[in-house]
């Protein structure tokens, strides 16, 4: 797991991680993916990244710590929720899941009404699982998936780790790197005003949907920033992960299809810090808010980009989820049919890498000046998670009792996983339990 660390931080940084030690044994998750590994080389990251912005406060951190069961847990933390004692219901739509074809399977993601339209409209179906199961098992599994996809919707073939290597989306992958990190404009140095927390006085607005882009405005968070996430009130949500992923968070809703709403999101824009976004590649450039915009709007700004497929090749504007990328990249491959990951682990690691990739870009805006931008995908975490090599698939019994926490919310008393990674110089936390979207004004505090 050391190697899994000084990999990830190289990743990010080009460098040797400082100080950290690492507990725990990766039996803690079953399967032959290292994906304990992952999960505590992505928390250790992004523990050590905060550890680095505690320095420029003439902090000193102290030795940063991973556990591989805390860091287990935090990547299952939407199953291990509860509110008021209460699990949380599934978070798949009764659409979505794996369908046998005529040569193979293939996933379809329904948990959003227009991906559902859409699985109806490109197969010629009505909505319901029978039906869905008839058709598509009389159907090729590349079939089923243009047809989802050119129909605005969102599905995967299975497909071989071989397969995916020679595809060209596959290729393209493999030469991006895990995490891009580069500055796109100039900028003066930022100041930091004082707090005794890494990103005390950041501001960050999240403009994300799902888990990764959440998980990762939950990370900043429980470090100290001031983290506004945006949605809209007409647009669905999976509440089960907003009860989790909103943790530290305000929330507030702004029409982006508006003039008015935009006119509000610039604003928002010009006085952040950061802006963390996983809208599909293309779509907020398409309302006026690119990178070069954006540079323009308010030099300094730290962006970091997530997406399914990654920034190149011909899927980089593909929708995709981490269900879906698990089955494209051959991830979820066995000559039985699909075998997921035991967690979202494409998510939660990406979420977390990118909490770490915004933390080491301000701390480069702190000391170099700059417009800095990341660019993470999903696709790039499952590459990343591969290439750690397999391990014995056992699991051991794990409890996870003692890594959670209660705290009041929006929606009820929550029982949650205590917040990962151990930095003695300033403990990370959430001040607060998440809120019911759209419950703040869409400005920021004082």
């Amino acid at each position: 797991m050391r190697e899994a660390v000084e990999g990830a931080w190289h990743a990010l940084t080009g460098a040797r991680p400082g100080p950290f030690e690492l507990t725990g044994t990766e039996d803690v998750l079953p399967g032959p993916y290292r994906v304990a590994a992952a999960a505590t080389a992505s928390v250790a990251a992004a523990t050590l990244a905060a550890g680095e912005m505690l320095k420029l406060r003439d902090i000193e951190p102290g030795v940063v710590t991973a556990d591989a069961r805390h860091a287990a847990a935090a990547f299952h933390s939407e199953q291990l929720l509860r509110v008021d004692g209460a699990a949380a219901e599934s978070v798949w739509a009764p659409l979505s899941g794996n369908y046998r074809t005529a040569d193979g399977w293939v996933r379809l993601h329904c948990n959003y009404p227009r991906h559902e339209a859409a699985v109806c409209w490109g197969l010629g179906v009505p909505g319901s699982r029978e039906v869905v199961t008839k058709a598509v098992a009389g159907r090729g599994s590349r079939e089923v998936e243009h047809a989802v996809v050119s129909a605005g919707g969102a599905a995967a073939e299975l497909r071989s780790p071989e397969d995916w290597a020679a595809h060209p989306q596959g290729s393209a992958v493999a030469s991006l790197p895990l995490v891009d990190l580069a500055p796109i404009g100039e900028a003066p140095k930022r100041t930091l005003f004082y707090s005794d927390r890494p990103l005390g006085g950041v501001r960050v607005l999240e403009l994300t949907h799902v888990l990764a882009g959440p998980v990762a405005g939950r990370v900043l968070a429980a470090h100290g920033a001031d983290v506004l996430h945006i949605g809209a009130a007409h647009l669905p949500r999976v509440e089960a992960l907003v009860r989790d992923t909103g943790q530290g968070k305000r929330s507030a809703f702004v029409a982006l299809d508006t003039e008015g709403g935009r006119a509000r999101l610039k604003k928002l824009i010009a006085r952040a810090d950061v802006l963390v976004q996983s809208f599909r590649p293309g779509a907020l450039e398409r309302i006026g808010f690119g990178p070069a915009e954006l540079a323009s709007l308010r030099p300094g700004l730290v962006i970091a980009d997530l997406s399914a497929y990654g920034w190149e090749g011909p899927w980089a504007r593909r929708r995709g989820f981490d269900s879906l990328v698990q089955m494209s990249n051959g991830i979820a491959f066995s000559a039985e049919g699909p075998s997921p990951l035991p967690v979202q682990a494409l998510d939660h690691a990406t979420g977390w890498l990118a909490a770490a990739a915004v933390m080491t870009a301000l701390r480069h805006q702190v000391t170099d000046g700059g417009t800095w931008r990341a660019r993470l995908s999903l696709a790039g975490t499952g590459r990343w998670l591969d290439s750690l090599g397999r391990k014995d698939p056992a699991a051991a019994d794990v409890d996870y009792g003692d890594l959670l926490e209660e705290a009041d919310s929006g929606y009820g008393r929550l029982t949650r996983v205590r917040m990962a990674g151990g930095l003695p110089g300033a403990e990370p936390h959430w001040d607060f339990g998440t809120r019911v979207p759209g419950v703040d004004k869409p400005t920021w505090n004082p």
